[in-house]
């Protein structure tokens, strides 16, 4: 219900961004005809759409996008004649005659007795195929929950109804102006050079489109406007995370939390043929979800590794289920790769579908799921941490299982670069998201959505703030750099800052350079990275660049990347 309301605030809130601006002469464009036969069926044709291109968008992948492409023309196209028909009684004549022998009334006529809600509901259609809503912190949430949940009803609704907000605001503006309509129409005494001019309006809009300003110029300066309201409201109803259920006593029966669910959504296997609840009866599962460029799952993998082979001939199995939070993350070779690096020998599900994580209900990166002998989940663990706590639960359901002469002590891995554990500095920063989806604490101005832009960096940055230097397209997970020396600025504190980067599509090595307060990093250099801050992305993976060796202050640290080409993601800090 939070996230209903939340996603309907954020739509009604679409209308005070600049970016709709191109789609209101579509909306007005028969505000002077009945709003029941013509402004409602139009909101209502729009809404839907919009629901089912965005659902089809976050749940299937490029296909959709590209076809959705077609459609926009298509969309053009006709918005295109409805404008030209508002502009001459002559044209729209002439125009109407061949949709008229195709039985198409979408647009055709704009004669005051044709008021077929059926045509209106098409305009909608076509509106809600060029809707680009500025993706802001409401719609990045939904979207990023639509990816990750799959395609369902709850996707869907959850659209829909931020389609339902906005197709509100503007029925209200809608009802508004065409009561403003009918006042200069009485005044005047005609209402055709209203009509023209709402002609050239519709015309003005479809050109903005084709000419993408829409989500470049106007999106750049919508964010502005409305993503700190968002961010208000996300904060202000958000439920606080989840935290992993506190140890149960030594003598204590651990509860059932449910049934090991079906591994058959995975979409390839390695380290071991596909696997089933049914073959592994009989065996104590430890399921760890991960994702190989998340920093907390990477620090995760020395204990899931040592369990692995300590209790291997004990009864346990460990099953890494890799769920990606990247696009890249998807790509089967790059988590072969990422298998081999961290040297993981237990069977490892790819679930690129998030068929497992559904099936699980699961939330977070990294999360254990403990499974006795009988298949039922008997204990969880959400992030870092409780790593003893873990171990006892694994051998208490080993122990239960009847084995027996276990191996006695705790795990201590001892694991280096990356996979360190964190420092105890709560002030450390925050995960930050370089895609303008998630982007916070730009200090850079306004960021330029899917469109290729010059920035320059403050003299200053406040703690947390961060910003772009030199040419960059932002994407809404990544931003790739279009010309070589741009950089990337990020006031942060913490022992450890990583990054994660990938090189451009022709997969060519990307050189670039750090430094810390402006000099080179020396020992504080982080493992992908020497001590004169020189170093080469190779892959699409994340990358140490700092590790401070005494410490976690505040510093200011700057990458120069000197090729073009390079995609960054997100940083994270230890």
């Amino acid at each position: 219900m939070i996230l209903l309301i939340l996603a309907f605030l954020g739509g009604v809130l679409t209308i005070l961004s600049p970016c709709i601006l191109p789609v209101l002469p579509f909306v007005f464009a028969r505000a002077d005809r009945p709003f029941a036969r013509n402004g409602l069926p139009m909101l209502i044709g729009m809404a839907l759409t919009f629901a089912l291109v965005a659902t089809l968008a976050a749940v299937g992948g490029g296909w959709a996008v590209r076809a959705n492409q077609y459609g926009r023309y298509i969309a053009l196209a006709v918005l295109a004649v409805l404008g030209a028909t508002l502009l001459s009684p002559h044209i729209a004549e002439w125009i109407s005659r061949p949709f008229v022998k195709l039985g198409n009334r979408l647009t055709a006529r704009s004669n005051e007795h044709d008021d077929s809600p059926w045509s209106a509901a098409g305009l909608g259609v076509a509106t809600g195929l060029l809707w680009a809503p500025c993706a802001g912190p409401i719609l990045g949430l939904l979207l990023t929950g639509a990816a990750l949940k799959g395609a369902s009803v709850q996707t869907t609704l959850l659209l829909l109804t931020y389609a339902g907000g906005a197709a509100v605001s503007l029925a209200l503006a809608l009802l508004v102006g065409g009561q403003v309509f009918s006042m200069m129409k009485r005044s005047l005494g005609t209402g055709e050079w209203v009509r023209r001019a709402l002609g050239v309006l519709v015309l003005c809009g479809v050109a903005v489109i084709a000419l993408g300003v829409d989500t470049g110029l106007l999106t750049r300066v919508s964010l502005a406007s409305t993503s700190g309201v968002e961010q208000k409201l996300i904060d202000a109803v958000r439920p606080a995370p989840a935290l992993a259920a506190p140890a149960p006593r030594a003598d204590a029966a651990l509860p059932v939390e449910g049934e090991l669910p079906s591994l058959s959504g995975a979409t390839q296997w390695f380290n071991s043929a596909p696997l089933t609840p049914e073959s592994l009866h009989g065996k104590v599962v430890l399921v760890d979800f991960w994702t190989y460029s998340c920093i907390n799952c990477i620090r995760t993998l020395p204990y899931v590794n040592a369990w692995a082979q300590k209790y291997h001939d004990h009864g346990l199995v460990v099953i890494g289920v890799h769920s990606p939070e990247f696009a890249f993350e998807k790509d089967p070779a790059n988590v072969a790769k990422a298998i081999k690096d961290f040297g993981i020998t237990y069977p490892v599900a790819m679930d690129s579908n998030y068929a497992i994580w559904q099936g699980f209900n699961n939330e977070y990166w990294p999360a254990h799921y403990f499974i006795d002998a009988k298949g039922q989940i008997r204990d969880h663990h959400f992030g870092e941490g409780g790593y003893a706590q873990s171990e006892d639960v694994i051998r208490r359901l080993l122990t239960d299982a009847g084995y027996k002469d276990l191996p006695g002590g705790y795990v201590q891995p001892g694991a280096t670069g990356a996979e360190a554990a964190s420092s105890d500095d709560m002030s450390r920063s925050p995960e930050t998201y370089v895609g303008y989806a998630r982007g916070e604490n730009f200090a850079g101005g306004q960021i330029a959505h899917d469109d290729s832009w010059t920035y320059r960096a403050p003299t200053s940055l406040s703690i947390n703030q961060w910003a772009f230097g030199g040419s960059w397209t932002v994407r809404e997970q990544s931003a790739a750099l279009d010309k070589p020396d741009g950089s990337i600025v990020y006031r942060f504190r913490g022992r450890d800052l990583h990054l994660v980067l990938g090189p451009g599509e022709d997969g060519k090595p990307i050189r670039f350079r750090i430094t810390l307060d402006g000099k080179a990093p020396g020992t504080d250099h982080g493992a992908d990275v020497d001590a004169d801050g020189n170093g080469t992305i190779t892959s699409q993976r994340l990358y140490q660049l700092v590790r401070q060796s005494q410490g976690t202050g505040d510093r200011v640290f700057e990458i120069t990347f000197l090729d073009p080409g390079v995609h960054a993601y997100a940083f994270t800090f230890g």
